[in-house]
């Protein structure tokens, strides 16, 4: 993704700037891109999104709204990290307190809205977020290269181990995906289901490398060029 140097201003995302003069002329689509970050950062898109979607929040509501929609199992927003961004979405004037309010004796909680900037960085960071193809690689093929004189005894006990840690969050999605929350979406079913087949799928290679570690505990390995036998 090409950035602006800094200091560019750009217009809203999608604006169309048309050049002067007469007949047809070029159409220049521009697009925004958050000013905050490099990288989508999943606790700001939530915030800003809820903070739009639903209106005028407090973060207490916010936190809620995290646990009933299952973020920690599908996203990497954490409810107890939500706090802290408020004051930093607050501090970029991302967010504004509209107010304070007190409910008997608790304390009294302060009511966040989403500026006009704050609209901004929702739309760049959704934008990114979107065209953002994120397949990171799994520190556990360096370690399984790298295993060779490995105990194959001990090599399976950690697959296994894994494997069940896998199964366990596997189960956690099949038991969630019958149970609908308030206000739940087709686009919140497929986001579900997006975390849930991507755990599938890596309890699939997990079985197929404990499948495959006679071939691994016996060292078997491509022979050199200089020693494979002509094609």
């Amino acid at each position: 993704m090409v950035r602006p140097p800094p200091g560019t201003v750009r217009p809203p995302q999608g604006t169309v700037r048309h050049s002067a003069g007469h007949g047809p002329a070029p159409r220049v689509v521009i697009f925004e891109h958050s000013c905050f970050n490099t990288q989508v950062n999943p606790t700001r898109l939530f915030i800003l999104g809820a903070l739009a979607k639903h209106g005028p929040m407090y973060g207490h509501q916010l936190r809620r709204d995290a646990r009933l929609d299952r973020t920690e199992l599908w996203s990497e927003v954490r409810p107890g990290s939500l706090y802290g961004a408020l004051h930093r979405l607050a501090a970029e004037g991302l967010i504004e307190p509209l107010r304070t309010e007190q409910d008997g004796q608790l304390p009294a909680r302060t009511v966040y809205g989403i500026t006009r900037e704050g609209h901004r960085e929702l739309r760049a960071l959704r934008a990114e977020a979107l065209q953002e193809v994120r397949l990171q690689p799994d520190p556990v093929d360096l370690a399984l290269a790298m295993s060779r004189d490995l105990d194959p005894d001990l090599l399976r006990g950690y697959l296994e181990d894994r494997v069940r840690a896998l199964s366990a969050r596997a189960a956690q999605f099949d038991h969630q995906r019958d149970r609908m929350w308030p206000d739940q979406t087709v686009a919140d079913d497929l986001v579900v289901e997006h975390a849930r087949l991507r755990i599938r799928a890596e309890l699939d290679w997990h079985r197929l490398v404990l499948d495959q570690l006679g071939k691994l505990a016996t060292g078997s390995e491509q022979a050199p060029a200089s020693e494979r036998a002509p094609g």
